[in-house]
């Protein structure tokens, strides 16, 4: 009986030994479960987490991943480099001509004063004046000249050696759906305004119209964007999610919302590349007649490939020009040019972005489909006059 007495004793001892156990694990459990929350709730406070989302790398094309802040960091890095330009031209009323002031955009694009715009921001200009984003006004402005075969113009500030120039991207990479960012002078009064969107095309063809309706020129292998550009953003850069200016905004659509186009930035590099080494603006060329190659246009000139340039006589106008870099190079009518050193006529830019990269005197690889073969050519770029 006392036997049966202590083994049940031992039985009690060994349960309330196993529930102090189990109280005291259950105790550590619910103090260590309080101290992770409090170090998250005190992470949360000095770090923040942010939902990422996709950005561009440094080529504005790979896709990694970038916070929230993103777009304000571009506009942050960029905008000192972006300037209102204002113009002081003379227009003509039932009452005989009068002064009026025109606004647009600009990209710096030296330390000492060279600045990137379009062309009709600054066409008719008596006076140019550039403010700064901080406000700093320049008004002793030279236009140093303008590119013959696009919308853009070179213009000068004159005693300056500390501006902040944007970098300048490649546009051969840019992509349908890639996200961009534009800064610019909105309707002339909304200075440094941000928006964004996505590259909605590339490769459009335009019919540029002033102000007054009438037909201005004819615009090639733009890039298209849903990015707000509105009257005064012209010549103000579209940049790729690494802050570098892939395009100049130049265009809105008349009558549409959410289309908006710039000039790929690669067709200015060559021009560029003379004005700031002093020769003022130069501009390479090819010399022949061409269509941009789809599948339309491939169905209706009956040629193989759906891509490139397609090299034509039309309307008694030879396919060659005489004398031309084009002719010296051994190009001929219905050659289709598909690359132009390596890079693809068509997904990769136009010939006049493509061209337009180079300065005269440059040699340039064009790969050629003649016949069904393809053949390699090189061409030595010539310095285009009106």
């Amino acid at each position: 009986m006392k036997e049966h007495d202590m083994q049940s004793e031992n039985a009690i001892l060994f349960r309330r030994r196993r529930a102090k156990a189990i109280i005291a694990v259950a105790v550590l459990l619910v103090l260590i479960g309080a101290g992770i929350g409090i170090g998250y709730w005190w992470a949360q406070q000095t770090h923040p987490t942010i939902t990422p989302r996709q950005q561009l790398n440094s080529d504005g094309n790979k896709l990694t991943t970038a916070t929230e802040d993103t777009i304000a960091a571009i506009a942050d890095k960029v905008s000192p480099g972006v300037v209102s330009i204002v113009t002081n031209v003379t227009t003509r009323t039932l009452f005989g001509p009068t002064q009026a002031e025109a606004a647009g955009t600009g990209i710096v694009v030296s330390r000492d004063g060279y600045i990137l715009t379009n062309k009709h921001v600054v066409s008719e200009a008596n006076a140019i004046e550039v403010v700064m984003a901080d406000g700093t006004t320049y008004s002793s402005v030279e236009l140093v000249g303008t590119d013959p075969l696009n919308d853009v113009a070179f213009l000068k500030v004159n005693g300056v050696s500390n501006l902040s120039p944007a970098e300048l991207g490649d546009s051969s990479t840019v992509r349908v759906g890639q996200e961009v960012v534009a800064i610019g002078n909105s309707l002339g009064q909304y200075q440094t305004t941000v928006t964004s969107g996505i590259i909605s095309g590339k490769g459009r063809p335009i019919q540029a119209s002033d102000g007054a309706g009438a037909t201005a020129e004819t615009l090639v292998d733009l890039l298209q964007t849903d990015a707000a550009i509105n009257p005064g953003n012209s010549g103000g850069p579209l940049l790729n999610r690494a802050g570098q200016v892939i395009g100049i905004n130049t265009a809105v659509a008349a009558n549409a919302q959410g289309i908006g186009f710039a000039i790929p930035i690669n067709a200015t590099k060559g021009a560029l590349k003379s004005v700031l080494a002093g020769k003022g603006v130069q501009r390479a060329y090819l010399g022949m007649r061409y269509v941009a190659l789809t599948a339309a246009t491939a169905k209706k000139y009956d040629v193989s490939s759906k891509q490139g340039a397609y090299i034509f006589a039309e309307e008694g106008q030879p396919a060659i020009i005489e004398d031309s870099p084009a002719q010296k190079a051994g190009l001929k009518d219905k050659d289709v040019v598909t690359k132009i050193n390596g890079l693809a006529v068509g997904s990769e830019g136009g010939v006049s972005s493509l061209i337009g990269e180079y300065a005269p005197g440059d040699t340039v690889e064009l790969t050629v489909l003649r016949g069904g073969k393809e053949i390699v050519l090189k061409a030595t770029l010539g310095s285009y006059s009106r």
